[in-house]
C-alpha cells in the first residue's frame, strides 16, 4: 500500500495538469490483477515524469521509462536527479505512435490521464502499444470519461467544456472494453474498471489554484459533474 501523503507537496498548479494524477495511479496500482510485474514499465504519457517518481517509489520497478511527447526528457532529468531516481528512471522524448523501443521489452505498460489523447482510434492498441508489452505482460490505462453519453442541454455543455473536438475523447466502459476486445481477440484478457477516487481526484484538483481548476469546477457544477468518470483499464497479454 502506498503513502500517497508523502505527494502532497505536488498537489498544487505547479505540478497538477487535471484531476490528481497521483489518485489515479494509486488506485491504478492497487487493485490491478494479481501477478502484475513492474520490472521494467514504460510510463507512456508520464507529463512532468511524476507518475514516474510514483511508479518508481510505490513498486518493485526496476526501470521506468518516463515517455512524453511534450515534456522535454532533459527537464524530466533535471526532476529525477534531484529525487535520485537518475539509476532507474529513463526520461525519453517521443511521440507514442512510434515508439523507439524493442518489441516485447516491458513487463508492463503505464498510462495515466494520456492514452485517450492518442488511442480512441481503431488499431492504435494492437499497433502501437501491445506489440511492445512481453508474453504475460500487463497494460495498465487510467483514463477520463463518460457514465453516460450527454443529451441535450448537457451534450451542448459538454463539448463547450471539453472545446469542441475534444469531447470525442471521452468514452464510456463499455466504449473502451469493446474497442480493446475487438483488437486483442484472444490474445489478452481485457478488464475495465470504474475509478473509485473520482471525488477526491476532482477536489485536489480544484483546490489546487490552477485557473483551469476553477474553470472546470464552474462546469462541473452545472452538472457535468454527474455524467463524466474516471476509468481504469487493464489488458493482460497472453
Amino acid at each position: 500500500m502506498s503513502n500517497i501523503e508523502r505527494y502532497r507537496p505536488y498537489f498544487t498548479k505547479d505540478y497538477l495538469m487535471g484531476p490528481n494524477s497521483f489518485r489515479l495511479l494509486d488506485e491504478l496500482i492497487r487493485r490491478r490483477p494479481e501477478g502484475v510485474c513492474f520490472e521494467r514499465t514504460l510510463d507512456l504519457g508520464c507529463g512532468f515524469a511524476l507518475t514516474s517518481l510514483f511508479i518508481a517509489n510505490e513498486t518493485d520497478a526496476k526501470q521506468v521509462f518516463a515517455f512524453d511527447l511534450w515534456i522535454s526528457a532533459t527537464e524530466n532529468y533535471l526532476r529525477i536527479r534531484d529525487k535520485g531516481l537518475e539509476d532507474r528512471i529513463i526520461p525519453i522524448h517521443g511521440d507514442a505512435n512510434d515508439m523507439p523501443f524493442a518489441k516485447g521489452y516491458f513487463d508492463t505498460i503505464i498510462s495515466v490521464d494520456a492514452y485517450h489523447y492518442f488511442g480512441c482510434k481503431e488499431g492504435v492498441f494492437a499497433e502501437k502499444i501491445l506489440p511492445y508489452v512481453k508474453n504475460g505482460g500487463s497494460v495498465m490505462i487510467a483514463v477520463p470519461g463518460l457514465r453516460e453519453q450527454p443529451q441535450g442541454q448537457m451534450k451542448q455543455l459538454f463539448e463547450t467544456w471539453a472545446e469542441g473536438d475534444d469531447s470525442e475523447l471521452f468514452k464510456t466502459a463499455a466504449w473502451w472494453e469493446k474497442l480493446l476486445k475487438d483488437e486483442c481477440g484472444d490474445r489478452c484478457r481485457v478488464e475495465v474498471k470504474e475509478a473509485e477516487c473520482y471525488d477526491i481526484a476532482w477536489q485536489e484538483w480544484f483546490r489546487s489554484g490552477h485557473e483551469y481548476g476553477a474553470r472546470d469546477k464552474s462546469f462541473l457544477d452545472r452538472g457535468l459533474y454527474d455524467i463524466l468518470n474516471f476509468l481504469l483499464i487493464y489488458v493482460s497479454k497472453g
